[in-house]
């Protein structure tokens, strides 16, 4: 009883230090990590045995891990399948903006859509949202915010409204696939869920909720993006050509073939028995072996310190779940639904929505992965569940300037750029978007598998 107070209190502290942001997020994560280590699992339990369980070095160095075939590969404790993963993407988006693909298809698109502001805001939408499905949506938003105000500057329009609907749309793109928003990746490596299995479950419910976000964005913003162009000036634009952002042909052609090859083993991961661990360090060695003259920069690029936040946040987690504090909220949940998968449906989905739009959705959706579980041991689907899980995390990200990752990037870019966003104008917007499509994808969950 004493192990699982002092469990709660540490996540607690640490979920707190997260959402005041007054350091950065990797420091309370590890801090957390480090007292429910000593404090949970040395002293309260008394149980060293726990610490190894916990940190779970010794997967690494089985064939399982690596090869799992076509077992699911379920895993407990620090989840170094996402850890692996995630940075071997970093280093081959890092190579892929080094090179220049995201500048040269931000232009290309905008020059093929005849520079119109409301055609850039469409068109910049769905591209976000694709490109959110295979890739870390922080860097789609790195790159595209940065292109977006500087086409804003040129054609003379507010370039806000464009990245408030890249921010809705990377994060509900990332929901579509495993490889998509890190709570996606989470799930699918703690659950055992391919590449496929989100395609199919959660793929065609986010792009339907993607066109209704569109739909609304259209609506709200479309006279606000009218430009000098627009209203009868027809001056010519002196935009960038798409080929500028290109300075060697080589390196561009090998790094998009290396993105290719990616997302092949990640759509085929589930046939050929590869774990997304594994294709992580073939994105990494392939990106930095072709790119070894900018491998050192690559390197540095790469955010380490959420690489540490998963650490300590996993530790943390395992914390709650040793001590059976997660397992007493499961239940919780099941009382209170009466056992009716309707009714558990939509708490999960409202409650990780709104949790999600408040505090940061990596570790919100790291906390309910073993509350599904039990869920699940008390006759629920689990894969429903995380298909709930995986979607309300993720768009309901969207709803404050601080729900996701992607969002805090966006519009840091903005700010920087002289273009502050308040709490109040992004909220106005967002919060209505969240919540329709968050309901569209409600019903969609009802009537798929209700």
């Amino acid at each position: 009883m004493h192990a699982q107070i002092f469990a709660v209190v540490i996540f607690l502290l640490m979920f707190a230090a997260i959402i005041l942001n007054k350091v950065p997020r990797h420091l309370p994560a590890l801090a957390g990590g480090a007292l429910t280590i000593l404090i949970v699992f040395l002293l309260a339990m008394q149980s060293p045995a726990t610490v190894i369980t916990v940190l779970n070095f010794r997967q690494l160095f089985q064939a399982a891990f690596w090869l799992p075939g076509h077992h699911p590969l379920e895993s407990s404790g620090v989840n170094w399948q996402t850890i692996i993963f995630i940075a071997g993407m970093m280093i081959m988006v890092e190579g892929l903006g080094k090179c220049g693909f995201f500048r040269w298809l931000c232009l290309w698109v905008a020059r093929v859509v005849n520079y119109k502001a409301v055609s850039i805001l469409v068109a910049f939408t769905l591209l976000s949202g694709f490109l959110s499905m295979f890739m870390d949506s922080i860097t789609v938003l790195l790159f595209f915010a940065t292109v977006t105000i500087e086409l804003s500057r040129l054609m003379k329009f507010d370039p806000v409204p464009v990245i408030i609907s890249e921010i809705f749309a990377a994060n509900i793109g990332g929901s579509a696939t495993m490889a998509g928003d890190p709570p996606n990746i989470i799930i699918g490596t703690a659950l055992g869920y391919s590449f496929s299995d989100f395609v199919v479950n959660t793929g065609l419910i986010a792009w339907i909720g993607l066109f209704v976000a569109l739909g609304f964005f259209f609506l709200v913003f479309r006279k606000k993006l009218q430009t000098p162009r627009d209203r009868g000036d027809a001056a010519p634009i002196a935009c960038p050509a798409a080929s500028s952002a290109i300075s060697n042909r080589r390196v561009f052609a090998t790094f998009i073939a290396i993105f290719l090859l990616v997302v092949a083993l990640l759509i085929t991961h589930a046939q050929t028995g590869i774990s997304v661990a594994l294709i992580g360090v073939i994105a990494a060695v392939l990106t930095l072996f072709f790119g070894r003259q900018d491998a050192s920069h690559i390197l540095k690029k790469v955010d380490w310190q959420t690489l540490l936040f998963f650490f300590g946040l996993f530790i943390c987690v395992s914390g709650l779940e040793q001590t059976g504090a997660l397992k007493t909220l499961a239940s919780s949940i099941s009382r209170i639904s009466g056992g009716r998968f309707i009714v558990v449906v939509t708490i999960i989905l409202w409650l990780s929505a709104f949790a999600s739009a408040v505090v940061d959705n990596i570790p919100f959706a790291a906390t309910m992965i073993p509350v599904i579980k039990g869920l699940a041991a008390s006759g629920m689907p689990l894969p429903a569940l995380a298909w709930t899980l995986a979607l309300g995390t993720d768009i309901g990200g969207s709803g404050t300037p601080i729900g996701a990752s992607a969002n805090v990037v966006g519009l840091s870019i903005a700010e920087k750029e002289g273009y502050k966003v308040s709490w109040g104008r992004y909220c106005k917007v967002a919060v209505p978007a969240m919540i329709l499509v968050v309901g569209v994808c409600w019903l969609l969950l009802i009537l798929r598998y209700g």
